[in-house]
């Protein structure tokens, strides 16, 4: 940071002043001295005459100098409440008034008065809604805003001097007058001592100066950043992370210190008093200002006797200081972390809510912004094309898991994308940037990176690619090392870290040349890109910021006291000793400078910044001053573009192109005026005097508005223009004025007038082949339509270009109504996809001839959605089977697959789904595989891993419904075999005559011949699903008290012990004989449950047991013996039978009851075949086997 003095404001009768207090907010500066005197001023900026002149350049005047009467006494404490706009000051006799603003003036609002002691110190909470007073005798009062009083307390044996809230309004600092802090908590409770560190080793009396502890409105210049300052006022300091840090950051400022602030947004401290002069006996006033890191920036002397108070105003950019009878206005030009690259101004500021840098990449040229967020950001430098950002590495990141800090070099392109980043060990306190090299330097070493800008690929990447060249793009030195450049400065940092005796403070590049600025004066010279040691030059000050001009022969040098001078490299002088020695410092000087710029095309040209003034100099001879405050962002063309980074900063996220400045230097301006008021002839002469490319081009313009073609053609030469030099020579050929006034025009980019003057000539081909040129498509079909000029091509052309304009921009509704009109097929398809108008994209396909070549892309476009039969027809329209087929398989459409395979004759799609169907398999997915016959019709297949998979959950003891499931859709999936072996042989004996007949016996040799092998499938599909559904069936019935009838299901059940296990068969029929009391029955199913062979001996036993304890009650006899009518014979036969003994009838089995049918009359199901008594079934809505929907 800069800061200078800028306004002295004198108070009347040459009152001393006691105490200044800036409003954060609204900008109200209040003052109080002796004799009652208490004043609020406003600074504020008034318009000047050039609108362009804004921020700390602009002329301020007092808008408001009230005097506030109340007070007899010295006023000594004024304090703000700048979110209630209140002013609270005391005077010396304890007296406080609080001040309200009331249309646009100060008036007293509350009066408060102890009339026992003097109050010291106030202080506000960071929100407003509580004060603290304290007195000297050590009484504490807390208030509200509103006047009321929350608690007080009388601190005993002590006197008070200072208070100070946290910035959570959670605690209370208090300074005692013997130099003691003491910590309470906001209800008045104490808490502890505040350990003092600063005062170790100080002998005698020390009073407080200041406390104050910065609130985090603003968020913080780094994550747990110090904000608590305490200093006395023997000029030792500390300031502290908060009130119990162990650790804080010691200063000894070497002064008398009277007050203490720190800046809006905590980074900078001004700690004000004065020393003792080393040239002359009195004492002069100083403000020093430090970091929170502890870190000394500036020192400012002020005139005057006495200084007694410091406050800074709220944007952090000028300070008030109290001295004698008169405040002083200081100016401070930041050090903003920003840079300029390719039209772009890169800056990072904090938010109160994130830790992180925010980082703008503005683009001047389009006003677009890129933001990116930035852990430990150090700094920002930028030049040409790129932009580096220097970071503090997060904690175990890095290339190597080491304990030392590590830190990070970011390249960026000018919209914030990182191109390439590399860790180093040492910490980039400064950095230069130039096309090709990256430079960081700590106070001992520097670390050189050749970076590869990915515009081109270098010879020396090619050879690392391959393998023939070590990569040393990274180098680092000691200050101290004298390289040779022959390979020296591997990438070893262990070095980096040993002392040295003279410090690096500054640096600075260009393509030839490295300088390093040590604090002694002295200036280390290298070459580029070796990074060899050329020599050393001293200068008598200590550097602060350098720089090199265009041709890397001077060296401008800003010192740590603003003052500007001149190194000359090249020239050569003999020294005292009679040597010749290289490098000579200039002579020149200029004072309280904070910023300058060489010229890009010129080696003695440059801009620097003089307080609020800029100053052009050309070989050392100033132009007269322009105001400004912005900081200079190019200098090119005799142009200056500056940014008003102040103004920006008040709205960081939204710049606004009122604050880039572009500023003509004054051989610009003079040209400028001598073609507008004099005369092309004169002004050539001007410039034949003062020549410059810019100024030819200039001149070659306004010949070429008046069309002066040879003047035109040798200023286009003078500044080697090849355009122009061919569009003079274009503008020779043409006969009509008026045409070379139109080409005049269209290169000056006014287009309108342009076109006009063509159409006036009736030219409107050439109005088309201008708008065509410009790519102003809409335009060019306005002329098109408006008669002549064009043909349909044309038109088309330009309706194709609208719809690309429009789907450049994502919006394809539009985009489509223009490809439509421009009949472009292609991109009409890549709208019609965006937009998922697959209706769209389907007639489009049908409206395409065969074998076109976009039926291929929309097929694509219809798998990537999986509209298969889309996607089918598109390819076959094109005659691609094949891929048909393959997309077919993609989506596991195989019945369509296996269908178009057959029509065209593809043999090798059998076997690719018989190596789909074996990999699922190998992958245990048998229902997948199950699923994947099924589509391509295999169901035969298909049928046989779901009989084995029915057939395993049967041998698990799954749950028997679901066991039940599997089998029947093992049985549904025969029976869809069976349809298709008889639609394929319809299909075969349709042209023959008793096709029924024939299609039938045929289907029926068909299946025996395929299926030679799995008869015991096909014909006993629904076996499996019959056994388990009676099974079910006999339990329910049990369960519901139907014993008789689960008796005679599960006797029934007693055929099918090959697919359920004779042991739970057996079980079953056990349980629903004793239950419906046939122990004859009962007695034979113990007997076969006893004979089995599969039951363990233990098992046996317990059946053996069971059935001696049922008979031995209970004689082996059925009580019942139910019987019914065989319908074919008429004997007699039990009801649970399925054969009549006598005629060996067959009966069919009830799927509803379980009992046979000897009807005539019953419901068959259609899919299943089985049957049922039809006032059973009426009941049901699907057929209980296999739940088909009767």
């Amino acid at each position: 940071m800069f800061i200078y003095l800028s306004k002295k404001i004198a108070i009347p009768n040459n009152t001393k002043l006691r105490c200044v207090s800036w409003n954060q907010r609204q900008g109200y500066i209040a003052c109080g001295g002796d004799g009652g005197l208490l004043k609020v001023l406003k600074l504020e900026t008034q318009t000047g005459k050039d609108v362009k002149v804004r921020g700390l350049a602009a002329p301020s005047n007092l808008s408001m100098n009230q005097t506030l009467e109340g007070h007899s006494g010295a006023v000594q404490v004024t304090t703000w409440n700048s979110h209630h706009h209140k002013l609270t000051t005391s005077d010396q006799y304890g007296l406080i008034i609080v001040w309200m603003l009331y249309k646009g003036s100060w008036y007293e609002e509350m009066v408060n008065n102890r009339n026992k002691s003097v109050v010291r110190s106030m202080s506000w909470t960071a929100d407003g809604y509580r004060i603290c007073i304290v007195y000297e005798d050590g009484a504490v009062i807390v208030g509200s805003v509103d006047g009321n009083r929350i608690w007080g307390k009388d601190i005993k044996g002590q006197q008070l001097n200072h208070v100070a809230w946290s910035p959570d309004s959670k605690s209370l600092l208090f300074g005692m007058s013997n130099g003691e802090i003491h910590i309470y908590d906001h209800q008045g409770n104490f808490i502890n001592r505040l350990t003092v560190y600063c005062l170790t080793n100080v002998t005698g009396v020390t009073r407080i100066a200041s406390i104050h502890w910065y609130d985090g409105q603003h968020g913080y210049v780094v994550p747990n950043c110090p904000c608590l300052a305490i200093c006395f006022d023997n000029g030792r300091a500390q300031i502290m992370k908060n009130e119990n840090d162990e650790n804080p950051i010691l200063i000894d400022t070497g002064m008398t210190v009277a007050d203490m602030k720190w800046n809006h947004t905590g980074s900078a401290l001004a700690i004000a008093g004065s020393q003792k002069s080393s040239q002359q006996d009195k004492d002069i006033n100083v403000v020093q200002f430090y970091t929170p890191s502890g870190e000394h920036m500036r020192t400012l002397k002020v005139p005057g006797k006495e200084m007694v108070s410091c406050s800074w105003e709220g944007g952090g950019l000028r300070i008030a200081l109290a001295v004698d009878s008169f405040i002083y206005f200081a100016n401070i030009r930041p050090d903003y972390k920003w840079g300029y690259c390719s039209d772009t101004v890169v800056y990072a500021f904090t938010k109160p809510e994130r830790s992180e840098h925010c980082i703008v990449f503005w683009d001047t040229k389009n006003n677009e912004r890129h933001i990116k967020y930035v852990r430990n950001l150090i700094s920002v430098t930028a030049y040409g094309d790129h932009c580096v950002l220097a970071t503090k590495a997060e904690e175990g990141m890095g290339n190597e898991a080491d304990e030392m800090t590590q830190y990070v070099l970011v390249l960026c392109n000018s919209i914030g994308t990182p191109l390439d980043s590399k860790y180093i060990d040492i910490e980039p306190q400064f950095v230069a940037l130039t096309k090709t090299h990256i430079i960081a330097t700590s106070k001992e070493a520097f670390y050189v990176w050749q970076f590869k800008s990915p515009k081109t690929v270098t010879a020396m990447s090619v050879n690392q690619a391959v393998g023939r060249k070590k990569d040393n793009r990274e180098k680092v030195f000691h200050v101290d090392d004298l390289p040779s450049g022959a390979g020296e400065g591997m990438l070893d940092f262990s070095k980096a870290f040993a002392p040295t005796s003279d410090p690096i403070c500054a640096v600075c590049a260009s393509d030839k040349l490295l300088i390093i600025g040590r604090e002694s004066g002295t200036l280390n010279r290298y070459s580029l890109p070796h990074v060899a040691f050329v020599n050393k030059h001293a200068v008598t000050c200590r550097p602060h910021a350098i720089s090199l001009n265009s041709n890397s022969t001077r060296l401008a040098i800003i010192d740590i006291a603003g003052v500007l001078t001149f190194f000359d490299l090249d020239a050569k002088i003999v020294n005292s000793e009679g040597k010749e020695t290289q490098g000579q410092q200039l002579d020149f000087e200029r004072k309280d400078v904070w910023d300058m710029r060489w010229a890009e095309d010129n080696s003695e040209l440059f801009a620097m910044m003089e307080k609020t003034r800029m100053y052009i100099f050309r070989n050392l001879d100033p132009e007269e001053p322009i105001l400004s405050s912005g900081y200079i962002c190019h200098f090119e063309d005799l142009q200056i573009r500056s940014v008003l980074l102040d103004e920006i900063m008040k709205d960081s996220e939204h710049p606004s192109k009122d604050n880039l400045i572009d500023m003509d230097i004054k051989s610009l301006r003079d040209t400028r005026d001598l073609l507008e008021k004099v005369g092309i002839e004169e002004a050539a002469q001007f410039i034949e005097d003062n020549p410059h490319p810019r100024l030819w081009r200039l001149l070659a313009e306004a010949s070429l508005e008046i069309l002066d073609l040879k003047t035109a053609e040798q200023a286009f030469v003078r500044c080697k223009d090849y355009q122009g030099i061919e569009l003079v020579k274009r503008l020779g050929n043409l006969q009509s004025e008026v045409m070379r006034s139109a080409e005049v025009a269209a290169y000056f980019k006014r287009f309108e007038e342009a076109e006009r003057m063509y159409l006036e000539m009736d030219r409107r081909d050439l109005a088309v082949n201008l708008r065509v040129k410009l790519g102003d498509w809409f335009r060019v079909v306005q002329l098109l339509k408006s008669g002549g000029g064009g043909d349909d091509t044309q038109l088309e052309l330009a309706w194709n270009a609208i719809g690309d304009y429009f789907a450049d921009r994502q919006k394809w509704q539009q985009a489509v109504t223009y490809y439509v009109q421009g009949r472009n097929q292609e991109r009409l398809a890549e709208c019609y996809y965006m937009l998922e108008d697959f209706n769209g994209l389907q007639k489009l396909a049908d409206a395409l001839p065969e074998n076109h070549k976009l039926l291929p892309e929309i097929s694509a476009m219809f798998v990537t959605v999986g509209m298969c039969e889309e996607a089918v027809t598109a390819y076959l329209k094109c005659n691609n089977v094949k891929k048909a087929v393959d997309v077919c398989v993609e989506l596991n459409q195989w019945d369509q697959a296996v269908e178009l395979a057959k029509n065209h004759n593809i043999k090798e799609i059998d076997n690719l789904l018989a190596k789909y169907a074996a990999h699922l398999l190998d992958k245990d997915k048998k229902l997948q595989a199950i699923e994947l016959y099924r589509k391509a019709n295999h169901f035969l297949e298909a049928a046989k891993l779901m009989f084995q998979i029915a057939e395993e959950y049967s041998k698990k003891k799954v749950k028997p419904l679901r066991t039940k499931k599997m089998y029947t859709l093992a049985a549904l999936l025969i029976e869809n075999y069976h349809e298709k072996m008889k639609l394929s042989s319809r299909l075969k004996s349709k042209s023959r005559k008793g096709a029924d007949a024939s299609s039938a016996l045929a289907g029926l040799l068909e299946e025996d011949a395929v299926a030679s092998g799995d008869t015991k499938f096909i014909d006993n599909a629904w076996r499996g699903a019959e056994a388990y559904h009676f099974f079910l069936l006999a339990q329910r019935q049990l369960y519901q008290g139907y014993v008789d009838a689960s008796m005679r299901t599960a006797l029934y059940l007693c055929e099918f012990d090959d697919v359920i296990p004779a042991s739970d068969i057996h079980s079953l029929l056990g349980l629903a004989a004793c239950a419906n009391r046939a122990f004859g029955t009962c007695s034979k199913a113990f007997i076969k449950l006893e004979s089995l062979e599969s039951l363990t001996q233990e098992q046996r036993q317990h059946y053996e047991e069971l059935a001696l304890d049922i008979f031995t009650k209970h004689a082996p006899k059925d009580l019942r013996t139910n019987a019914s009518e065989c319908s074919s014979c008429g004997s007699m036969i039990p009801d649970w039978s399925s054969v009549c003994p006598s005629c060996d009838t067959k009966f069919s089995r009830c799927i509803m009851t379980g009992r046979p049918l000897m009807d005539y009359q019953s419901w068959s199901c259609g899919v299943c075949k089985h049957r049922a008594y039809d006032d059973e079934i009426r009941s049901v809505s699907t057929c209980p086997l296999c739940h088909a929907v009767i």
